[in-house]
């Protein structure tokens, strides 16, 4: 069982609370993609737009309990490092990597990794604040110029947030969020949920099927009775 990565204990729950649970995801995903070692950077920047950026820029509308958008941007140098690491760690030989953060393989890596970040994001936007938001298909673009992005649908009152990763290998990349001006009030306690973690469901469901049920140990013991009875 993994436990959530916590936002804040306050009254309400902001902008800047809903972004630190993005930037858990992110780091979450990566580390468990082969990049272990990412770390964002303690300050966050007050943005007025959000924009795709070279080298590399994918983005995740998402809407239901409130509405927002989620750019990540890569240097090719950073894209490239995180790209080698995933594949590397899931047993691809080396010469067959791409060379160039251009390449079609190198987006659709990112793009499978962007989708797994905003999954792992409104999975604990769902057990943490109890709401619910559904995310569209990942859009990653290798691009040379500043390309703006805003969300197609009126938000109230937005507010764009921008946050500085970097690598194991000190490279660097840009995560930006914008969505609704809303708080989240907490009316009573509760229970936090935990999620489950895949690797654990897997493990229990392979000990189960490997355990022996109590049928077959009992054909097994009365097919050892007929033997020594000779029959």
């Amino acid at each position: 069982m993994t436990k959530l990565a916590t936002a804040r204990r306050s009254g309400a729950i902001t902008t800047e609370e809903v972004l630190i649970i993005l930037c858990h995801s992110v780091n979450e995903v990566l580390n468990n993609a082969g990049n272990p070692g990412v770390e964002y950077s303690p300050m966050v920047q007050k943005i007025n737009k959000t924009c795709l950026r070279p080298d590399i820029g994918c983005f995740v509308l998402f809407d239901g309990g409130f509405s927002g958008l989620v750019i990540i941007n890569f240097t090719a140098e950073s894209a490239m490092e995180i790209y080698r690491s995933y594949l590397l760690s899931m047993g691809m030989p080396e010469n067959e990597l791409a060379l160039f953060h251009t390449a079609d393989e190198v987006g659709n890596v990112m793009g499978e990794i962007m989708n797994q970040i905003v999954g792992d994001f409104t999975n604990k936007i769902r057990h943490q604040l109890k709401t619910s938001i559904t995310q569209s298909q990942p859009k990653m673009m290798a691009i040379n110029k500043q390309v703006q992005i805003s969300v197609n649908t009126t938000l109230d009152q937005p507010q764009s947030r921008r946050v500085t990763f970097n690598t194991a290998q000190n490279n660097i990349f840009y995560l930006e969020l914008s969505m609704d001006k809303t708080e989240f009030i907490k009316l009573h306690d509760f229970d936090e949920a935990e999620l489950e973690n895949p690797d654990d469901i897997l493990a229990s469901t392979k000990r189960q099927t490997n355990q022996p049920s109590s049928d077959s140990s009992s054909n097994t013991q009365h097919d050892d009775l007929m033997n020594d009875l000779g029959i």
